[in-house]
């Protein structure tokens, strides 16, 4: 386990990798649903959620406070995609340095 300078526990993400089948639908559950549900999320810290230039697939890493935190999360992401996106993974990383 990594330490941060001051000693704390190194912080956690889950990478997430989706292929989009309706854009449209899919920003507005993402907009609507995904955001507000994962943002409440016990050790949230921040989320970024990306697309291609085409709209075909996406990209998000969501920072947890702790590796429990980013693995529960990973769980409860694997079981609610929303309609219209299809996942192709998600992974819990050790965040080892950020700015």
């Amino acid at each position: 386990m990594f330490l941060t300078l001051d000693g704390r526990r190194a912080m956690h993400a889950v990478l997430v990798k989706v292929s989009i089948g309706d854009f449209e639908g899919s920003v507005k559950e993402l907009r609507e649903t995904v955001v507000p549900r994962i943002s409440q999320l016990p050790g949230f810290v921040a989320g970024y959620w990306t697309r291609s230039g085409d709209g075909s697939n996406g990209r998000s890493l969501v920072v947890f406070e702790s590796e429990e935190a980013a693995k529960t999360a990973a769980e409860r992401i694997r079981t609610a995609v929303p309609e219209g996106v299809t996942l192709e993974s998600a992974e819990v990383r050790e965040v080892v340095a950020s700015a």
